[in-house]
């Protein structure tokens, strides 16, 4: 049977790589990948395709969100909801939210987080087709200490060995990435966002047999000294690095380690607050920690870290098709709109492993690309419009 090869033409590229944008391209996508683009100008015949025309329009890599809880709800106390309501209902907001990122476009993203490995169920639903959504890697349960940030859909463990143990269970149960929990968080009553919790050789334990199974590694952590330790442990990311020193922005430098800051979280449990439902040891953590966290990005970017674009969608009214959020609120605070662009685009699939086929918009890659009407680079706001969503070069919407 012969692929259907479809000629897409005439739009403004953005490749996602950062580099300049290519005016009046096409690109030829055979089945699921790139085969071809270039200028227009170049092409002879479109004999033989299915020709899109895409004149005056923007095209873009598909959105990769790197930190999102696909099975939380954004209300006001997301935790509450999770642990009173049935697996069945909270398995179904899974499957609703993950149409809310897929026709926002977010055509890929990471689950920092499930419950009960829902999240693996949906992973796999997805790529069998039953669901339709993103496709996602999943980290199954949360790994803290007795008592940790997330404790309630974690998997509690203490000392190197136990750690040890949680990581090859996650494994097991098929996770593609480990999540750790160096500090305390906003979210957890009684733990403090600052506060180190799993020490480092718990962390190096946990990490090791992820990174023997070929597979990375990711820390919630917010204050300094767990942020150290994550690094010196040989995590892959730090999500969130509210409390960044210049030691610890120099260790990541150094050492390769991805900040996804989630700048957007604190935001808007600030913005809502006590009277829409948040508890207030949440809103009052997050007010303290907001103007560390933008100064933690802020140096972060200038020093050269490497930042990708994550959301942490799922807490309070942190929507499920709110990506763009975060990349506004990242070049309100420092980035250009292209370096917004790749943060959500290219540095996205790094950090997550998969920028051989994912992330850009070349040769030989998956077609995961959306259309807007508006020059993102001109109005950073022009995400929150997207016109088409190509999934695996098939459109979705």
């Amino acid at each position: 049977m012969t692929s259907k090869q479809i000629f897409f033409k005439g739009f403004t590229l953005i490749d996602g790589t950062g580099a300049d944008p290519l005016l009046n391209a096409f690109m030829i996508v055979d089945d699921k990948k790139i085969k071809k683009l270039g200028k227009l100008v170049d092409v002879e015949s479109t004999n033989g395709y299915e020709v899109v025309d895409l004149h005056g329009k923007y095209v873009m890599p598909g959105m990769i969100n790197t930190h999102v809880h696909i099975i939380m709800e954004p209300v006001g106390d997301p935790n509450k909801l999770l642990m009173t309501e049935s697996k069945y209902k909270t398995l179904l907001r899974g499957v609703a939210n993950l149409k809310k990122h897929l026709y926002s476009g977010t055509t890929y993203f990471r689950d920092m987080g499930g419950y009960d490995y829902m999240d693996i169920v949906l992973r796999d639903e997805v790529k069998s087709g039953l669901v339709e959504g993103p496709e996602f890697l999943a980290s199954g349960k949360v790994i803290t200490m007795t008592g940790g940030h997330g404790w309630m859909m974690g998997r509690e463990a203490d000392g190197p060995e136990e750690t040890r143990k949680a990581a090859r269970e996650q494994l097991k149960a098929g996770a593609d990435v480990i999540k750790i929990m160096a500090t305390g968080g906003v979210m957890t009553p009684g733990v403090e966002p600052g506060s180190p919790q799993l020490e480092e050789d718990e962390m190096r334990s946990a990490v090791m047999e992820a990174h023997k199974a070929g597979k990375k590694t990711a820390t919630h952590a917010q204050g300094t000294t767990g942020i150290k330790n994550a690094i010196r442990a040989g995590i892959d990311s730090i999500e969130h690095g509210i409390f960044l020193d210049d030691e610890a922005i120099q260790m990541m430098v150094h050492n390769g380690t991805f900040l996804v800051p989630t700048l957007v979280a604190p935001y808007f449990i600030v913005k809502y607050g006590v009277d829409a439902g948040i508890p207030k040891f949440a809103v009052d953590k997050a007010e303290y920690v907001m103007k560390y966290h933008i100064d933690s990005f802020q140096r972060a970017l200038k020093a050269g870290v490497k930042i990708a674009m994550g959301t942490d969608s799922g807490t309070p009214f942190n929507q499920h098709d709110g990506a763009p959020w975060e990349v506004k609120l990242m070049v309100e605070n420092g980035m250009t709109p292209m370096e917004g662009i790749v943060a959500t685009t290219r540095n996205g699939a790094e950090c997550l492993g998969i920028e051989n086929d994912y992330g850009t918009l070349e040769r030989g890659k998956y077609a995961d690309f959306i259309v807007l009407d508006e020059n993102p680079l001109g109005n950073i706001d022009a995400l929150f419009n997207v016109e088409n969503v190509y999934k695996l070069g098939n459109k979705v919407k």
